[in-house]
């Protein structure tokens, strides 16, 4: 009896601390009384007055992203307001990523915090914990590490702002990023690209200049800004090393957030149609606060009218572009099988079409037999990109199939199939049979039938749809009717 009264004491003591390991840390406020007021109505009162001097573009839609400066907000607060104001106070977001460069530490990669919610004077700040656990978990780039947040300025300025402006529920997605290279700014883009949608904003949070003086920073900041507006990441390098290479008295950086800026750059560069706008520009020589013998300077710009991923939106291709995408596929097949490398692709000779973002098939067949066949469904690359590596998988990553040999190039020939992007329907009804394919998606669950599965099987539309869910998605066979139903068509060639 005493055993078992142990024993239960044990399981007690461990249920207890499970549930204490689980329970909230909310991140607490530490540029409060700082960098802007800890008095919830003074702080009210100071963001009302920095709106109501706040610069209002008209815009026909949302920015997707938007650049905001992160200083004390005696300095940078008005141009802090410009920026958020192009945000439409009734848009509901599923989530908003607010992204930051360390300022007190370095550490590999960039860190969420998953430990809780933040606080700001106005109140709690909901964090999508869910989705900044599954980051964590599925990239070896991202960290759980509240220390990197704890004494963070950069992204808890943010806040009040969007407290202030947004009139609709949101949580949001913190990310400081402690490892300052490039080479981080292309790794974390890929990782975040397939949220950059219509659906989520992005909060990039810089200042630029540190320390010349006043006309010198206007000088730095121009160089700087004219180089994102280009929405180009090379421009943005190379801008930078510029401004070093001048020279400036007194300046320390030119973009004190650079690689935030450089990952945004990495995700909208290639998002056909998308338009930098410069809202505001100001340093803090223009406040009465500061002095014009050491400055920062403040941005305030928006990116937005790009196609952004997973659109629904009708989607071409001309028969140069088929031409285009075949040779390239043949090319890359080529070159990768005699010297392991990739053929590198001039952006500039592109339109929009071949950089929009799709998923694509590419089928080799040697003789009128199977040869290898790989697929890439998420539109979260170009069409391009995809291309170039779904040949290489299709040549030498089936496992159906040896690699393809350099000697049966000459007898290869290339089919492929690009996916257009997901429409998202309401009801199966919208779903053509022989004409859709179908992507079903529940929760975590999701599963997809190229449009020709209908031809080679013989289904009715209620079998396809039955098959997909319970063959593919792992949600039983009436799972599709309580699901998300997505169509899309498949370009052969």
């Amino acid at each position: 009896m005493q055993g078992n009264n142990l024993n239960i004491a044990v399981l007690v003591l461990i249920c207890a601390s499970v549930f204490s390991n689980e329970s909230l840390q909310n991140r607490k406020p530490y540029a409060a009384g700082r960098f802007y007021t800890n008095n919830p109505d003074e702080l009210e009162a100071q963001l009302k007055q920095l709106f109501s001097k706040a610069v209002q573009k008209k815009s026909e839609s949302t920015p997707l992203a938007i650049l905001v400066p992160h200083a004390g907000y005696v300095y940078s607060g008005e141009v802090a307001a410009s920026a958020f104001n192009q945000i439409d106070p009734h848009r509901t977001f599923e989530r908003i990523f607010i992204i930051g460069s360390s300022h007190t530490s370095n550490f590999p990669g960039a860190a969420l915090y998953c430990e809780g919610n933040f606080e700001t004077p106005l109140g709690t700040v909901k964090v999508d914990l869910e989705l900044s656990k599954r980051l964590v978990k599925e990239n070896k780039l991202l960290t759980s590490y509240p220390e990197a947040h704890k004494f963070e300025h950069s992204l808890e300025v943010q806040l009040p702002f969007i407290q202030r402006r947004l009139l609709t529920d949101y949580k949001i997605v913190p990310v400081i990023i402690g490892s300052s290279t490039i080479e981080t700014a292309q790794k974390l883009a890929l990782i975040l690209k397939p949220y950059l949608n219509e659906k989520n904003l992005f909060v990039i949070s810089s200042d630029f200049s540190h320390y010349p003086d006043y006309e010198d920073a206007q000088l730095a900041d121009q160089a700087t800004a004219k180089a994102i507006k280009t929405n180009k990441a090379s421009n943005l390098i190379a801008a930078l090393d510029g401004n070093k290479k001048k020279s400036i008295p007194g300046l320390a950086t030119s973009l004190c957030g650079w690689s935030s800026v450089l990952t945004l750059l990495y995700m909208t560069e290639e998002l056909p149609d998308l338009k930098v706008d410069l809202i505001q520009y100001k340093n803090s020589g223009d406040s009465s606060y500061g002095d014009k013998q050491r400055v920062v300077g403040y941005w305030a710009a928006t990116f937005s009218g790009g196609k952004p991923l997973n659109q629904a939106a009708e989607f071409s291709l001309k028969d140069q572009d088929k031409s285009y995408l075949l040779k390239l596929a043949r090319e890359t097949i080529t070159k990768y099988l005699h010297n392991g490398e990739i053929p590198e692709v001039d952006l500039s000779t592109l339109n929009s079409s071949l950089k929009t973002h799709a998923g694509a098939f590419v089928t080799l067949n040697k003789n009128s037999h199977l040869r290898g066949c790989i697929g890439h469904f998420e539109a979260d690359l170009p069409l391009w990109k995809v291309v170039q590596q779904m040949a290489i998988a299709a040549a030498t990553r089936d496992h159906r199939f040896n690699s393809v040999e350099p000697n049966e190039l000459s007898q290869l020939k290339i089919e492929i199939s690009v996916l257009t992007p997901l429409k998202r329907i309401k009801s199966a009804d919208e779903f053509i049979l022989g004409k859709h394919g179908i992507y079903i998606k529940k929760g975590n669950s999701s599963g997809t039938f190229l449009p020709q599965v209908a031809d080679q099987t013989g289904w009715s539309k209620e079998e396809f749809l039955g098959h997909c869910a319970q063959d593919k998605a792992g949600i039983g066979w009436d799972g599709w009717k309580t699901a998300e139903l997505y169509t899309y068509e498949a370009l052969v060639f």
